[in-house]
């Protein structure tokens, strides 16, 4: 059977068409990261002629609702019916582990464009998953340089109780070497923060970081403001505070530092074009995430294109994504041994724009070429 799958390979044509399977969150309290995603996705598409690679597309689109055992089944729908040739998303750590299983094993490739989760990115590595978006860490590892270069003697923590939660605590002490004065996880679906806001201002730290995606930042960043704290403590925040809720969080984001791996603002000339084009079509500012999925597309269609179709040759597929040969939106971008991105991070400010509206600012990359520590645990070269 290897025998015969190999002779058919090597003598692969090219595919009439390219079948992608989508799923992301796209219900409930995390759908705007979905939302992102899947918008920005399709004008990867729209931008290389509707095709990809030359190839006709075909994306079956499903909503995992953000529930790992959906995700699964999803990915099982993928493989065994639908017969897709790529799987993007999902974009929650966790519905990402739960599918992630079932497509690699299955030798389909699969790209991330949001999530990062340590063990994808480390022991459970595949040669068909790749990462558009970061690792989970590397956000927060670049907020711990910017704090420990600010000379932060207290700082206290806090994230929801789950993976990424756990990994973005750990990229902050990975590079801040001052006193943790408290460490604090909160239940992923907690929307109160009195009782926590409380314990940390008996803690008396010198700032705070604070991990809290999507609509659980909105909730927490305006009980901080309205609890008194931000004139007291300093509040830094990764992977939090962007153009997915910046709208909804309004002026009480005004001060807050973030770090980020990408602006809407600048740029190159990609950038400057998806950001325009994103804008004129859905009428609203892009994310990371949507920057992120924009490049998986830019990188399918880069990859497609270098096999001259023939994606079946799944050897020479492979290294033709791995090689990423496409103009990023980042600029800089590559991929690490793990498949994950090498690639620049920024430290930032939300201050007034010139329409008196909240904008991140961001300013110089605090770690160029940054990939992540997890690689070393890949057995991938």
């Amino acid at each position: 059977m290897a025998a015969l799958a190999s002779c058919w390979v090597a003598g692969a044509e090219a595919a009439d068409k390219v079948r992608i399977g989508f799923v992301a969150t796209l219900s409930g309290t995390n759908s705007v990261i979905g939302i992102h995603a899947h918008d920005a996705f399709n004008l990867a598409i729209e931008h290389s002629g509707g095709k990809l690679g030359g190839l006709p597309v075909e994306v079956l689109v499903e909503d995992d609702q953000q529930k790992p055992d959906v995700a699964r089944q999803i990915a099982d729908k993928f493989i065994e019916f639908d017969k897709v040739d790529v799987v993007v998303g999902p974009v929650i750590s966790s519905a990402l582990l739960a599918a992630s299983e079932r497509v690699t094993s299955n030798k389909t490739v699969m790209i991330g464009p949001n999530a990062g989760p340590s063990p994808l990115a480390g022991d459970k590595c595949s040669e068909y998953y790749f990462s558009t978006s970061w690792q989970g860490d590397n956000l927060a590892e670049a907020m711990g340089s910017v704090l420990q270069n600010k000379g932060v003697k207290k700082l206290y923590v806090m994230a929801p109780n789950f993976l990424s939660g756990r990994d973005v605590i750990n990229g902050i002490k990975r590079y801040y070497k001052g006193t943790i004065a408290g460490e604090v996880y909160t239940p992923l679906n907690q929307l109160d923060f009195a009782a926590e806001l409380a314990q940390l201002r008996a803690a008396k730290p010198d700032a705070v970081f604070a991990f809290y995606p999507s609509g659980l930042a909105i909730q927490f960043v305006k009980q901080f403001v309205q609890s008194g704290m931000k004139e007291q403590f300093p509040l830094y925040m990764s992977y939090s505070v962007d153009n997915m809720n910046l709208p909804a969080i309004g002026d009480a984001a005004l001060g807050i530092t973030v770090t980020d791996n990408w602006s809407h603002v600048g740029g190159n000339e990609e950038n400057r074009k998806f950001v325009a084009d994103f804008m004129r079509k859905y009428k609203y500012a892009p994310s990371a995430t949507a920057a992120q999925a924009y490049d998986a597309g830019r990188l399918l269609d880069s990859a497609i294109g270098k096999v001259n179709g023939k994606i079946e040759d799944k050897k020479a597929f492979l290294a033709a994504i791995k090689a990423a040969d496409f103009h990023s939106v980042r600029g800089n971008f590559k991929f690490n041994t793990n498949h994950f991105p090498i690639q620049d991070l920024f430290a930032g400010t939300v201050v007034k724009g010139a329409d008196g509206e909240p904008v991140i600012e961001l300013g110089n990359a605090v770690m160029k070429e940054h990939g992540d520590v997890y690689a070393a645990k890949c057995s991938l070269k």
